[in-house]
């Protein structure tokens, strides 16, 4: 059956403090506030503004009738400013034809005119005031003139300045062989795979650029799914005997690959060495799907937590000698509270209970509910979702991306997941819908708790919350600027929705961005930042890109501050163990460079 692109369809839903003497990861003992009503905003604490703006990407995913795994996995997004003109700029991923016999025309949902040729999008971001002088994006396309023409069959996206030239990156995943694009500076990229030893041919998922050996040179985790090939497509079916797609039992699982950057050779150019083996990390293979980094157990070393679909989850701590040993049985993160190993699609690290260490979200298949894992701060995890409240509304959902972001700006890490079926939805199928796996996206709020017993309750949030898609990417950033969070969805076969946060930015506010490194003018992705509140509380956020599905987050830090501006200074623990004190302004977005705060004696 031949169609237009999806048309959106919509369901009707319901004084100065100063910082105690605390080393980086110890947790402040006060509990979390009582909740406080966001304000109120009549069209939800969101509006898509993607057209409005000018993000006019429609994802085509060449799908014709055969049902081809991949065809309905992707795609993802970056948020990152790739000109360096202090907003953000968005990287859209693109699928291709996948029947090597048919033409794009001959698709399910043929592309429009405006969607030739059919690849990657970048848009440039011109900041902008609006009559009222309220800043709002405007976005370019400037694909053609950055020269970058990924090819292959798109997948994910990791942002990063991995040559610390101080310009943004791209790591492009693929069914298929992998590309690294250098950004140039000049608002050109240049393909460097081959020259830089980066790429995978395997079907590449997500990825996450974390520095795992603490040299100053980011690395790269890439997160490998299972062993299929258009030529080897199989058939399968629903119970009921009607075609439908293939789970990842139906293929070989695949190892995941970890890059280990090198720095510079003699001619200059950056390398990556495969250390998959040596590391221990190939030891495995599993349906990967979504990746993280942070220090989960508290020794200052970076780790990795890797969602695998249908198994047993990764938790790769470091042992400090370029070796990981996966924890995650010992840890309580491998299976559910039940034992159970769910289809891990999504995942995103943050401190939801300000305890100050990194917990743990992952999305899952419809039946399962996401499952929340608290963090003791030693690298031991509870699953806690039917406490926290996310168990029962979770429950319907078939989750993929998924990011922690304070959209109210009250101080608490609230959670957006984005969803989409992968299992054809028999309501759908029998209505004609010519891809059934619509689902709605789903935003909860933090309503804090006492004890260490924090709740979450589904918001009714609007318009975009109401729109069934195929919704599989989700990138969280502050595109205009404004001091709240907004977001960037990716839509199997749908175009992209831009989610504009009308509330957030009501409320007080702190934005930071951590450079340092070799050179002093990367993003120090790793680095962790306590901020001081009243009532000697704190709050905590580490800089990360990575998480989510297929896609890269603002590397910059947000902090609510709710109705109250007073904070101390502001504590950076960088990852290469400094510490050091900054003082800085509320409701403005800072940069703090490492070596130029005061330094602190960590051991307090």
């Amino acid at each position: 059956m031949n169609s237009s692109p999806r048309p959106v369809r919509f369901l009707v839903l319901a004084s100065a403090l100063s910082l105690a003497a605390l080393g980086c990861g110890d947790a402040p003992s006060a509990t979390s506030p009582p909740a406080e009503p966001p304000p109120a905003a009549a069209a939800g604490p969101f509006v898509d503004a993607a057209a409005a703006t000018g993000l006019d990407f429609t994802h085509f995913n060449g799908m014709s009738g055969e049902l081809y795994y991949s065809e309905m996995m992707g795609s993802g997004a970056a948020l990152f400013d790739f000109d360096n003109d202090g907003d953000l700029d968005v990287y859209l991923v693109q699928g291709r034809m996948l029947n090597p016999d048919k033409e794009p025309a001959e698709a399910t949902f043929p592309p429009a005119p405006g969607m030739l040729p059919l690849r990657d999008r970048l848009y440039r971001n011109d900041l902008e005031a609006d009559s009222a002088g309220v800043p709002r994006p405007r976005f370019t396309d400037v694909t053609a003139e950055s020269g970058i023409d990924a090819g292959g069959y798109g997948m994910g996206v990791a942002a990063a300045d991995f040559d610390n030239d101080g310009w943004t990156d791209l790591y492009l995943t693929q069914a298929g062989s992998n590309r690294l694009w250098r950004n140039l500076g000049d608002g050109t990229f240049r393909d460097v795979t081959a020259a830089t030893g980066a790429d995978d041919p395997r079907w590449s998922l997500s990825a996450a650029w974390v520095d795992v050996d603490l040299d100053g040179w980011l690395d790269l985790y890439v997160v490998n799914y299972v062993d299929f090939q258009v030529a080897d497509h199989r058939q399968c079916a629903m119970m009921s005997g009607q075609p439908d797609y293939c789970g990842p039992q139906a293929f070989p699982a695949a190892a995941d690959s970890l890059l280990l950057n090198r720095g510079p050779g003699a001619d200059g150019m950056v390398t990556f060495e495969d250390v998959s083996e040596s590391s221990g990390i190939a030891a495995t293979s599993g349906a990967g799907m979504g990746v993280v980094a942070g220090d989960f157990d508290g020794d200052g070393a970076p780790d990795l937590y890797v969602a695998n679909d249908g198994m047993a989850n990764y938790l790769w701590l470091s042992r400090g000698d370029g070796t990981f040993a996966d924890e995650a049985m010992l840890s309580g993160t491998a299976f559910n509270r039940e034992g159970q190993a769910e289809a891990g699609m999504g995942v995103a690290a943050g401190d939801f209970d300000g305890d100050g260490d990194d917990d743990l979200l992952l999305t899952h298949l419809a039946l399962e509910t996401h499952t929340l894992y608290r963090n003791d701060g030693g690298g031991a995890f509870e699953d806690v979702t039917a406490a926290s409240g996310l168990g029962a509304p979770s429950w319907r959902a078939t989750g993929f991306g998924t990011a922690w972001l304070d959209f109210d700006n009250d101080g608490r890490l609230d959670l957006m997941a984005v969803n989409g079926a992968v299992i054809m939805i028999p309501e759908l199928l029998a209505a004609g819908d010519p891809h059934p796996l619509g689902m709605t996206n789903q935003l909860f709020r933090n309503l804090g708790g006492a004890g260490g017993q924090i709740v979450f309750e589904e918001v009714a949030a609007g318009e975009p919350f109401s729109t069934v898609a195929v919704s599989r990417g989700l990138a969280v950033g502050d595109l205009d600027n404004d001091g709240d969070a907004d977001a960037v969805v990716t839509n199997n076969a749908g175009a992209v929705q831009l989610l504009l946060n009308q509330v957030g930015h009501e409320r007080r506010w702190l934005g930071l961005r951590l450079l340092g490194g070799t050179g002093g003018q990367r993003d120090m992705l790793g680095a962790e930042v306590e901020v001081a509140r009243p009532g000697g509380r704190s709050l905590w956020r580490q800089v990360r890109t990575g998480g989510s599905y297929l896609s890269s987050h603002d590397p910059r830090v947000l902090f609510g501050l709710g109705e109250d501006p007073e904070i101390g200074a502001v504590r950076v623990c960088w990852p290469s163990g400094g510490v050091e004190e900054f003082d800085v302004e509320v409701d403005r977005y800072t940069t703090l460079r490492q070596g130029e705060g005061e330094s602190v004696d960590d051991a307090g």
